[in-house]
Parts: structure tokens; sequence; C-alpha cells
């Protein structure tokens, strides 16, 4: 299978299955089943690649962590802040670690492309900032909406935004994209 494929399937599978357990067992059935399946997902992404990227195990930690609380304590508040949690995260640590001089976008980014210097930093701004916005939308959809309408955004909604901010890029990318050196044999 295709690496990207496979890495897509990796990290979509868990929400689908959120949403199907939604549908059919509510929203504590969903949270364990949510919870079983990203666990399943690291493991699986252990065993094929032999390595565990950063994204999917914070991911897993909080979902662990969220679902546990929403599942032991009987409050689906718990796994409705657990995106707010990990989009806000994810945005404060990418803006976070300017102020450091790291940047820890190109920890998941670098093996698909290359950038230069001024490229990375400001795709880590535009990354930094739309984690930010999503965290933000997550409050305000799960603070107004019914549980139904915040799952449907949570797989229909954040979904496709991730997606659409990702192609967005595209130019900015290409415009910034450097060729690696090749090595003489």
């Amino acid at each position: 299978m295709n690496p990207q494929i496979r890495r897509l399937a990796l990290d979509l599978g868990p929400l689908l299955i959120f949403f199907a357990g939604f549908k059919y067992l509510g929203i504590f059935g969903a949270t364990a089943a949510f919870m079983a399946a990203v666990l399943v997902a690291l493991a699986v992404g252990w065993l094929v690649e032999k390595k565990i990227f950063p994204m999917p195990l914070v991911t897993a930690i909080l979902v662990v962590i969220f679902g546990g609380l929403t599942l032991y304590l009987k409050n689906d508040i718990f796994i409705k802040i657990k995106p707010t949690v990990l989009y806000a995260f994810f945005g404060v640590t990418l803006i976070g670690g300017l102020w450091f001089n790291r940047l820890f976008i190109k920890y998941v980014f670098a093996q698909a492309f290359e950038l230069d210097e001024p490229g990375w930093r400001q795709l880590t701004w535009r990354w930094g900032l739309f984690f930010l916005v999503l965290a933000f939308l997550n409050e305000m959809v799960w603070r107004n909406a019914s549980t139904d309408a915040w799952v449907s955004f949570k797989v229909w909604g954040i979904i496709p935004l991730i997606f659409l901010f990702a192609l967005a890029q595209t130019p900015f990318v290409m415009k910034h994209h450097i060729e690696p050196e090749k090595t003489a044999d």
C-alpha cells in the first residue's frame, strides 16, 4: 500500500469509527470505540513503519486521557474539548517553537518537501494560526450546537477544512520549494 494512503487511513480511520460509533452506540460507545481505534492505529503504524510519528502519538494520548475522563465521569464535555486542547497544543507548539528558533513543522513535512528557511518559518506561522482557529471553531460548535451537530462538524467539517487549508498552501510551498541536493554515486 502507498505510504501516504496508509498514513491517511491510520489518521482518519479512528475518526470514521468514532462517527459510525456515535450513530449506532451514542457518544459513550463512540468514545470507547475511538479510544480503541486510535490505539490500534498507533500500533499498526509502529508495526508497519517501525516508528511512531509525533502528531498521532500526541493525538492518541489525548484521546485516551479525555476519552477516559468522558467514560469514567459519564460526561461528554471531555471528549468535546479534546480537539480544542489538541489543536491549541499544535498551534502553540508551532508558534512557540519559532521563539526558540525551532521549526517543528519540518518534522511533519520534511519527508514530503524541502523549503528554504523563510518558507519554513512562514509555513509554521500559517499552520500554527490555523490550528488555533480550529481550536476556536471547535469551542464555538460544541458550546452552541447539539452533540449530533458537533460530531458531524468534527468529521465532516474539520477534515475538509484541514484538507482545503493544506491545498491552499500549495502555491506557497511551490514558491519556497528547493530541490534536495543529490549525492554522487
